[in-house]
């Protein structure tokens, strides 16, 4: 594989001279130069592409299927690191403003669907949500004001088509949204309703005199109380997280960081409280079987178990 990889780079190499040699577009075509480009950004060659423009830079011109250029393709194809060659370009505001056959800007390509072996590299359709609109607002960023008001064919602004184009995938993600909160709530508030008991059911019991817990001086019973309070704290968090996401009004804005920073945090939170809730266990059994090492090492260990299922 090494061998093939620096052989092929050797017949880049040559392909690179031959082409900086010839400037006869037809003879371009006919030896399928261009199709090998675009064919390169499709599939995220960056250093097939990066070679062939630096060896010779009028090809960033060339065009494929709808007289689309290079970097145009490489935003409707997803492929960050061939787009990021523009940075480097002289020309960049003259690409910015090229168009395609139905006059669709690099703009307008950012705000079309990606394809979905692109999306299906992502987890979850708010997710997919979340990285189209990062890559719309990374493509915004390096135009003119005037690309963003430019119509296309269909007469849409480069906004109104990613509207269009993404409203079904914003749809799968508000449902994706709602029915992952739902589940999470649940289990949530089953853990919330469960540790605010165990606070005040404490092991051993209190001293029927004095009203103090019967194992307050032992460390596993201060183990107890604060992994008890921590998972208590961090499921309440959690329910609060999904019922901020249950009732979002789930604009396309939303998606961009509010909705994904609760998703993010209301898990995060779920799954320590789940940890902490297994500790708690832990250090009860072993106040209740105090001195039991040989019933309480098994048992702790066994309780790791699903806390490293859930990684």
């Amino acid at each position: 594989m090494k061998l093939a990889h620096v052989q092929s780079g050797e017949l880049l190499r040559h392909m690179c001279e031959e082409i900086s040699i010839s400037n006869d577009e037809d003879r371009r075509r006919m030896g399928c130069v261009y199709s090998a480009i675009f064919r390169a950004v499709k599939e995220g060659i960056y250093e097939f592409v990066y070679d062939i423009v630096k060896g010779n830079p009028d090809l960033v011109w060339c065009y494929g299927d709808k007289r689309t250029t290079i970097f145009p393709s490489a935003v409707l194809f997803r492929e960050a690191k061939i787009f990021s060659l523009i940075y480097g370009l002289h020309v960049k505001n003259a690409i910015v403003y090229s168009n395609d056959e139905n006059y669709n800007n690099i703009l307008h390509m950012a705000g079309m669907l990606a394809d979905s072996t692109q999306l299906n590299r992502i987890p979850g359709a708010a997710l997919q949500m979340q990285r189209e609109l990062q890559w719309f607002k990374e493509v915004e960023s390096i135009v003119f004001p005037k690309v963003t008001e430019a119509l296309n064919g269909d007469s849409l602004k480069p906004r109104e088509l990613f509207t269009k184009n993404h409203k079904n995938l914003m749809k799968e993600g508000e449902r994706w949204m709602k029915d992952t909160s739902t589940s999470c709530t649940v289990v949530g508030a089953l853990i919330v309703t469960i540790m605010f008991a165990v606070a005040f059911t404490v092991p051993g019991g209190y001293n029927q005199n004095t009203g103090i817990p019967m194992f307050l001086n032992e460390k596993s019973f201060m183990l107890f109380i604060v992994f008890d309070s921590l998972s208590l704290f961090s499921a309440t968090t959690s329910v609060l997280m999904f019922l901020g996401i249950l009732t979002s009004r789930y604009a396309e804005e939303d998606f961009l960081k509010s909705l994904p920073t609760k998703m993010i945090i209301g898990l995060s939170t779920l799954f320590f409280s789940i940890a902490s809730m297994m500790i708690a266990f832990c250090a009860a059994l072993s106040i209740m079987l105090l001195g039991q090492s040989r019933f309480i090492i098994p048992v702790i260990g066994l309780a790791c178990v699903p806390v490293c299922c859930s990684e």
